[in-house]
């Protein structure tokens, strides 16, 4: 299952959910933890995204091609992942998924010891792991123990609706998503639990709980203890990739502490003298401002300095 942890790296660098420009705090559950969503067809579109995809094709595509078996340079418009109670992980790839690709998930799933065929309201789906253990039809499946953050317990798949791959956790996330067609019912009153940074031409959108990534990145960190929801946007902006990051905080006053923790570290590394002058150029464009208790870190540059950042 290791395509979940390149869509991560994909990330890191970086209404009902279909194939969208963007999404808004509405389009997901209301106990989402995080949420990540990346568009590659409009990355493709413009020529600033042309170079990051570029970056995605050399560092990322060929692996997930080799671990998973699915080409998301010839087959993927976007992909949308999160995690919410209830449903654990979910993840749509849509676009042109072919029957090629189909075979040979199906076949890794076989080749690994266990894949079991289900159905649930007349659509088909599978339970893909490659610990030999099988799950179990009905309400009851006390031997699949899914952490709801992880994959590597398996997996329940399905091709069944028309230009999606859908990837679950559990068994109830998929059948909630068969059950509307491949469709995820977003918060009532266009409001999520999480924030969510928008812009016109978004590449790539991100957030989570911050209370949920400590125990999982084991950062020791005043900053993620002092926040309550992070999110990541990088999108063209007048031909420059812009990359924006905001930190909610508990309260204004701790907004502008950490702006000044934050400028602070910045200020240090620029003047490193063992640091890549790329790196160097990404930092010395970095703004950071607050506004009452949104704590807002951004930066726009040339496609080529911020893939080479990346290296």
């Amino acid at each position: 299952m290791r395509i979940f942890r390149h869509l991560v790296i994909a990330f890191l660098f970086t209404a009902p959910l279909a194939t969208l420009a963007a999404i808004s705090a509405g389009d997901l559950p209301a106990t989402s933890q995080w949420y990540f969503h990346v568009d590659f067809k409009e990355m493709r579109s413009t020529d600033a995204g042309r170079i990051l995809y570029g970056w995605l094709e050399d560092e990322v595509f060929d692996d997930v091609q080799e671990d998973a078996g699915v080409d998301l340079n010839k087959e993927a418009d976007s992909v949308t992942a999160f995690s919410a109670d209830g449903n654990g992980v979910v993840v749509i790839i849509d676009g042109n998924i072919s029957q090629e690709t189909e075979d040979k998930v199906l076949a890794m799933g076989a080749v690994a010891g266990t894949l079991d065929k289900f159905e649930s309201g007349g659509h088909s789906y599978y339970y893909v792991a490659d610990d030999g253990r099988h799950a179990v039809d009905g309400d009851e499946h006390r031997n699949v123990d899914i952490d709801m953050d992880s994959f590597d317990d398996g997996a329940f798949i399905s091709f069944a609706i028309d230009r999606k791959l859908l990837v679950t956790s559990s068994k109830a996330g998929m059948q909630a998503l068969l059950a509307d067609d491949g469709k995820v019912s977003g918060s009532k009153g266009g409001k999520g639990a999480l924030f969510v940074l928008t812009a016109e031409r978004s590449f790539v959108q991100a957030g989570a709980s911050t209370g949920n990534l400590g125990d999982d990145l084991d950062w020791d960190s005043n900053i993620l203890r002092n926040t309550e929801h992070a999110a990541l946007l990088i999108a063209d902006k007048a031909g420059k990739i812009a990359i924006e990051a905001e930190l909610v905080t508990t309260e204004n006053e701790m907004a502008d502490s950490l702006a000044s923790i934050v400028r602070g570290l910045i200020s240090l590394q620029v003047f490193n003298d063992d640091m890549e002058p790329e790196f160097a150029q990404f930092l010395q464009n970095t703004s950071v401002d607050v506004d009452g208790n949104k704590l807002t870190i951004s930066v726009a540059l040339d496609p080529e300095a911020v893939v080479a950042a990346i290296d």
